[in-house]
C-alpha cells in the first residue's frame, strides 16, 4: 500500500507541547514586522506628495524595507570593443574543456567563459571523463575572483619582484647544498606526472633534496596496506554499478571517502530496472557512527562506534573466508553483521565490501575479503592517483625541521600551520628553517610565517596535467589570463632545474610520452585522454594475524569521528560565501561547525537544540577535551541516528587567515586530530551560553500535509499494482470520491505546439550532495545574505534540498504500526506516537524548487500580474512588475518563493563577492541581478532553454533529446534530475513522466506541477 508514513525534519517537531513548531506551520513569515516604523508618522503622511499608486505598493509592502522599492534602479552603459577578437562573439559563450585537482577534489570540467570571464562549472561528459563536479568544485569558480587572493609575492612580509623571489630560493639551495643541510619540496598530492618528472629531476640534481607528501585529510593507512598487496602506493577504485549487494563498514563514499566521485556509478544500481515485476535495485548495508550521505541512503544502517566496526569488520573476514577469529560483538550487533556478511557472501563477484576506517590491518581486510569475493566493483586497475601522502614522513620532515637540518623548505599546496594537530611543533621547526618558500593562492596562516610568500594562479588560470586514475590523461587549460602577478609551481620548478622556456612549452613537449596515437590538440579539445589502463599485480599478506589484531580493538568511553562537511571540505575553500551558506545536507546547518550528538547523550549531559520564536534554532555549548588539548564552545546540534557513545565534528572550519570577517565562522577541528587519526577518544562536558544557528531545515515547510514523500519497499513495488504503493489521492465531487487529477477549477493549457518543459526528479537516484545548489547559484547570480539573515529565514536559495526523517527505524514498521490503528482514540495516540524519530530512523532527500504549476496559485493572487504562465510551461517572473506584495509566497504550497528585503548587490552591509568589482566578474549576463522589493524563484533556467532554441533555429535543425538542460539538471551527476520537452514523446523526459512510479508534489492540491517526482523504492 502507499505510504502515509509520518516525516519529520527537526528534533524540536518531536515536543507535542513546543508552540513554536504550529507557529512555523502557520505562519509564513515568523517576524514581527514594524509597519509603525514608516506608517506611524501621521504629520509626515498627511504631509507628503504620495500617489495612490505609491501608496498601495508601501501597504502591498507591509515592511519599512519596501519604501524603497519603487526607486529606479542605476543605469550602466557598456562600453564595446575597440578590437574585437575575433573568437568572441558578446553573448554567445565559449566552453573549455578543464580538469581540477587542488589536493581534495578533482572533477573533469566544461568551463563556461562570456567575453573572456569564466562564470560556471559544468560536467564534462565526453567518453573516459568519469569525474563529474561536486558542490565544492561548483562553487571554485567564484574562488577565482576572491579579493583576499595574494596578488604579488612578498619576501619577509614585504612586496617582491619575482626575480627577486628567484634569485632568493637559487641562494639558498646553493647554500643548503654548500652547509649539508636539506631542501625539501612539501606539496600535495600532484597527481600530475609533468610535475612529478620535474621534481625527480631537481632532486636528482640536488642530492640533497627530498619531496615529502601530505594530505590535509589523510589516507595513508589504505595507502600502506594497498602497497604491501599490491606493490604501488595508490587507492582502489571501485565501480558500484557492478555491485547488486553493497557493505560499507564507517566509509562515506557518497561523501568524501577516497575523494568522492562515486555517487553516479552508485546510483546506476539503485534506479528500478529489468522485467516488470522482476525490477532490481542494489542492496546497500551502512555500519557507521556519524550520520552520512552514504548511510542517509542506505536500505539498512547500522549505528556502532568504529570500535565496533573493526569488530565488525572482522566477523565479516570469518564469514567471508571460513576463519574464526574472536570478535567481541554484542549478540545483537553480531546477528546483524553476520546476516550483512552472509549477503554479501552469496552474492559472489556481484558484491563488495569498503571501509573508511583509518587502520592498515582493517584496509588488508577489505582487499582480502574483496579478493575471495572476486567483487567486479573492485577495481584494482586503474587505481586512483589522488593521494599519495604518508603519516610517517611528514612525521619525520617535523622532527627534521626542530632539528635544524632541514635548510630550505619550499611548500607548495599545503597549509599546514592550519591543517597540522601538532602545527604549534611545524611553527617551531620553521623559525629553525633558513629559508621558507609558501607557494600559494592566499596568504594563508603558512604564507604569512613564512620567509618567501609567493601567489600561484588560480587552477582556471593555469595550465597542467593530471592522471586521476592510473592510464588516464586529463589536461588543466586557463581560461582567463592570470588576474594576478602570479606563478605556477612548475615555472619555479623550470628555472631552478634550468631549463628554458614556459611550462606549457614543457607541457606539450612533454604529453606525447603518455598520449601515443592521438594529438595534443585533440586531447586538450577532449580534456581526457584514456590510454592502455595496466592491472595490479596482487602480492600476498598475512590477513590472519591482520584480523587478529584488529579484533584486539577496545572500545571508549566517548568517541570522537572528525569528518569533512559536504560544502566546507577541507577548507581550502573557506573564503567561499556559496560554500559558506550552502546547508549541509543531513543537519540543514550553514556558516557554522559544531559536535554532532546523539539524542541518548544529549540527555545525559544535559545538551539540547530548541527552535525559538523567530524560527531560529539554537543549541548548547560543549567543551571537547583530546589529549590534553581544548575546544571550548563547540556548538552542539542534536542528531539523529548517530551511534550512542560517540560524537562528530567537521575539519575545515575556524579559518582566519585571508578571510573577509563574514567567513571567520566555525572552530578549528584539525587540533584535534592527533596522528593524522580520524577516531579520538574524548571528553565532552556541557559549556555555558547558547550558540544561535543558520539552520534552514525549520523553515518554508510544506505545512505539515502529507503526498510529500512517497516510498515503498522492494517487494511491494515488484508485486503490487502501482494504485497501491503510489496511491494517487481523491477528493469529494457530488459527495463521490475521485482523483484529483479528474477534478478541475481551471480551464487546461494548450501545451500541443511548440515545447513544453518538464523536470523529473527520482528520489532512488539522490543523494543530497547538494551540486545542484550551487550551480543555481552560478547560473542565476543568486545572492548570499549572510548568517544572520539565513537566521531569519531569508536565505534567497532557488533550489532547496529538504531532508526528512522517518518516524521508524524501518518503512515496514511504519506500515505495520500504521495497519493496526483500531478506532479514534487508537489513532490519535498511535499518530502522536509516530511523531516520534527511532534512534536510528531513515532518511529521504527532496530537491524543491519552483514547481511551474500548469495551475499556479501565485498567479491567481499577483496584483500587477508579474509572475505568470508561459507557453512552454514556466511559470515567469516580471521583476519590473513586481511591487513586492507577498500574496503569491503566502499562496504558494511549496514554498519556493523568495523575497529581496534588501539590495545585496553592491552593499556594504552583506561584504561577500556581489559588493566588490573582483567578485561581480562571476556574475551570468543572461541573468539580471535582482533589486530590493522584488520576488524571485526558480525560472526552468529560461535562458539556458532559449538560447538552446537559438542556436538550433540558427542551424536549422531539430533539437535533440538531451540538449535542453536546466543548471540542477547539468549539474546532476546521479541521473535523479532529468530535464526536457515532454511534447517530444520520444523523450527520456516524456517516459518518465508516464511511468507508474512518477507522482506530484501535494498533488491533492490540483497545482499540476511541470515537476515530476518518483516514488522511492527501498530494498529492505
Amino acid at each position: 500500500m502507499s505510504s502515509n508514513k509520518k516525516y519529520w525534519k527537526s528534533v524540536e517537531e518531536l515536543d507535542g507541547n513546543s508552540s513554536i513548531v504550529e507557529a512555523l506551520r502557520n505562519n509564513e513569515f515568523v517576524e514581527e514586522i514594524p509597519t509603525d516604523e514608516f506608517l506611524g508618522n501621521e504629520a509626515a503622511l498627511s504631509s507628503s506628495s504620495t500617489t495612490r499608486r505609491d501608496f498601495l505598493k508601501y501597504v502591498g509592502f507591509s515592511t519599512a524595507a519596501a519604501s524603497l522599492a519603487a526607486c529606479e534602479g542605476p543605469v550602466h552603459f557598456s562600453i564595446p570593443y575597440v578590437q574585437q577578437p575575433e573568437q568572441i562573439i558578446p553573448g554567445v559563450a565559449d566552453y573549455y574543456a578543464t580538469s581540477v585537482f587542488d589536493g581534495f577534489d578533482f572533477a573533469n570540467l566544461l568551463v563556461k567563459t562570456r567575453e573572456g570571464r569564466p562564470i560556471k562549472i559544468d560536467n564534462n561528459t565526453i567518453a573516459g571523463a568519469k569525474f563529474a563536479a561536486n558542490a565544492r568544485v561548483h562553487g571554485s569558480i567564484l574562488s577565482l575572483y576572491d579579493s583576499m587572493r595574494l596578488k604579488e609575492p612578498k619576501i619577509d612580509a614585504k612586496n617582491a619582484s619575482w626575480s627577486a623571489v628567484d634569485s632568493k630560493i637559487k641562494s639558498s639551495i646553493v647554500d643548503a647544498k654548500a652547509k649539508g643541510g636539506q631542501v625539501v619540496l612539501l606539496t600535495n598530492t600532484l597527481a600530475s606526472p609533468s610535475t612529478e618528472k620535474l621534481i625527480a629531476d631537481f632532486i636528482a640534481k640536488n642530492p640533497n633534496a627530498k619531496h615529502v607528501i601530505y594530505d590535509a585529510v589523510s589516507s595513508s593507512e589504505a595507502l600502506d596496506a594497498f602497497e604491501a598487496v599490491y606493490g604501488e602506493r595508490a587507492l582502489v577504485d571501485y565501480d558500484f554499478s557492478k555491485a547488486s549487494t553493497i557493505v560499507s563498514v564507517g566509509a562515506d563514499f557518497l561523501g568524501d571517502w577516497q575523494g568522492g566521485g562515486y555517487d553516479s556509478s552508485y546510483a546506476k544500481g539503485r534506479i528500478p530496472s529489468g522485467a516488470v515485476g522482476k525490477k532490481t535495485i542494489s542492496k546497500h548495508i551502512q555500519l557507521e557512527s556519524n550520520m552520512t550521505l552514504s548511510g542517509a541512503a542506505a536500505d539498512k544502517r547500522i549505528a556502532m562506534s568504529t570500535a565496533n566496526q573493526k569488530q565488525a569488520l572482522v566477523q565479516i573476514y570469518n564469514v567471508i573466508t571460513g576463519s574464526s577469529i574472536a570478535t567481541s560483538l554484542d549478540a545483537a550487533f553480531k546477528a546483524d553483521v553476520t546476516k550483512a556478511a552472509q549477503q554479501l557472501k552469496a552474492g559472489g563477484s556481484k558484491s563488495v565490501l569498503v571501509s573508511g576506517i583509518q587502520d592498515k590491518n582493517a584496509q588488508l581486510l577489505v582487499l582480502a575479503i574483496n579478493q575471495v569475493l572476486s567483487s567486479e566493483a573492485f577495481v584494482t586497475s586503474g587505481t586512483r592517483q589522488i593521494r599519495k601522502g604518508s603519516n610517517e614522513k611528514v612525521a619525520q620532515l617535523i622532527k627534521d625541521m626542530n632539528a635544524g637540518t632541514v635548510h630550505t623548505l619550499i611548500m607548495s599546496g599545503v597549509n599546514p600551520v592550519y591543517t597540522l594537530a601538532d602545527s604549534k611543533l611545524f611553527v617551531e621547526g620553521l623559525k629553525k628553517v633558513k629559508a621558507s618558500v609558501s607557494l600559494s593562492l592566499r596568504e594563508d596562516e603558512t604564507a604569512s610565517l613564512s620567509t618567501i610568500a609567493a601567489p600561484v594562479p588560480h587552477y582556471l588560470e593555469a595550465w597542467g596535467d593530471l592522471t586521476l586514475t592510473k592510464g588516464t590523461y586529463n589536461i588543466t587549460q586557463p581560461t582567463i589570463r592570470p588576474l594576478f602577478n602570479t606563478k605556477q609551481f612548475q615555472d619555479i620548478l623550470l628555472s631552478l632545474n634550468g631549463i628554458p622556456g614556459t611550462y606549457y612549452d614543457y607541457l606539450k613537449a612533454f604529453s606525447p610520452s603518455i598520449i601515443a596515437g592521438t594529438t595534443w590538440n585533440k586531447v586538450l579539445h577532449d580534456g581526457v585522454y584514456v590510454g592502455v589502463i595496466p592491472t595490479a599485480a596482487a602480492g600476498t599478506a598475512d590477513y590472519n594475524t591482520a584480523a587478529s589484531t584488529l579484533a584486539q580493538a577496545k572500545p571508549v568511553a566517548t568517541e570522537l569521528v572528525l569528518y569533512t562537511k559536504t560544502g566546507m571540505g577541507d577548507g581550502q575553500q573557506a573564503n567561499n560565501p556559496w560554500l559558506q551558506e550552502f546547508p549541509d545536507p543531513l543537519t540543514r546547518v550553514s556558516w557554522d561547525n559544531y559536535v554532532t550528538v546523539s539524542n541518548a547523550d544529549a540527555k545525559k549531559l544535559g545538551l539540547s537544540n530548541e527552535i525559538v520564536a523567530n524560527g531560529g534554532l539554537n543549541g548548547s555549548y560543549a567543551t571537547l577535551t583530546v589529549n590534553g588539548v581544548k575546544l571550548e564552545n563547540v556548538p552542539v546540534i542534536v542528531q539523529p541516528g548517530q551511534a550512542v557513545g560517540t560524537i562528530g565534528m567537521a575539519l575545515g572550519y575556524g579559518r582566519k587567515a585571508a578571510l573577509k570577517e563574514e567567513m571567520q565562522v566555525g572552530i578549528n577541528a584539525y587540533a584535534l586530530y592527533a596522528g593524522f587519526n580520524n577516531v579520538q577518544s574524548v571528553t565532552i562536558e556541557k559549556a555555558n551560553g547558547v550558540h544561535e544557528f543558520a539552520c534552514v531545515q525549520g523553515q518554508k515547510t510544506l505545512m505539515g500535509r502529507g503526498d510529500i514523500i512517497k516510498e515503498t519497499t522492494l517487494e511491494i513495488f515488484n508485486t503490487k499494482d502501482a494504485e497501491i504503493w503510489n496511491e494517487k489521492p481523491e477528493v469529494s465531487l457530488d459527495h463521490k470520491e475521485v482523483k484529483t487529477t479528474e477534478v478541475d477549477l481551471w480551464g487546461s493549457f494548450d501545451r500541443s505546439t511548440g515545447h513544453h518543459f518538464n523536470l523529473s526528479i527520482d528520489l532512488n537516484a539522490c543523494t543530497g550532495c547538494g551540486a545542484c545548489v550551487i550551480a543555481c547559484h552560478a547560473e542565476n547570480n543568486v545572492p548570499v545574505v549572510g548568517k544572520s539573515e539565513v537566521r531569519r529565514s531569508r536565505d534567497m536559495h532557488w533550489l532547496r534540498i529538504d531532508r526528512y526523517y522517518s518516524s521508524e527505524s524501518t518503512f515496514e514498521g511504519d506500515n505495520e504500526r500504521k495497519e493496526h490503528i483500531a478506532g479514534l482514540g487508537s489513532s490519535l495516540s498511535t499518530f502522536n506516537e509516530m511523531e516520534k524519530a527511532g534512534d536510528n530512523p531513515q532518511v529521504a532527500f527532496q530537491p524543491v524548487m519552483c514547481q511551474h504549476c500548469n495551475h499556479a496559485p501565485c498567479e491567481t493572487v499577483c496584483p500587477v500580474a508579474a509572475t505568470s504562465h508561459g507557453r512552454q510551461g514556466q511559470n515567469q517572473m516580471a521583476y519590473n512588475r513586481c511591487v513586492g506584495t507577498r500574496y503569491c509566497a503566502n499562496n504558494c504550497p511549496y514554498k519556493v518563493r523568495r523575497f529581496n528585503w534588501f539590495l545585496y548587490n553592491k552593499n556594504s552591509e552583506f561584504d561577500y563577492h556581489m559588493n566588490d568589482d573582483l567578485g561581480r566578474m562571476v556574475l551570468n549576463p543572461d541573468v539580471n541581478v535582482r533589486s530590493r522589493g522584488v520576488m524571485e524563484k526558480c525560472s526552468m533556467c529560461i535562458q539556458m532553454t532559449q538560447a538552446t532554441i537559438l542556436k538550433a533555429k540558427n542551424e536549422g535543425r531539430a533539437i535533440k533529446d538531451g540538449e535542453f538542460q536546466t543548471a540542477c539538471s547539468n549539474a546532476c551527476s546521479t541521473g535523479a534530475m532529468i530535464f526536457g520537452d515532454v511534447n517530444d514523446k520520444e523523450s527520456v523526459v516524456a517516459k518518465l513522466a508516464e511511468d507508474d512510479r512518477s507522482y506530484h508534489l501535494l498533488e491533492h492540491v490540483g497545482t499540476r506541477p511541470n515537476v515530476v517526482y518518483h516514488v522511492k523504492v527501498r530494498n529492505t
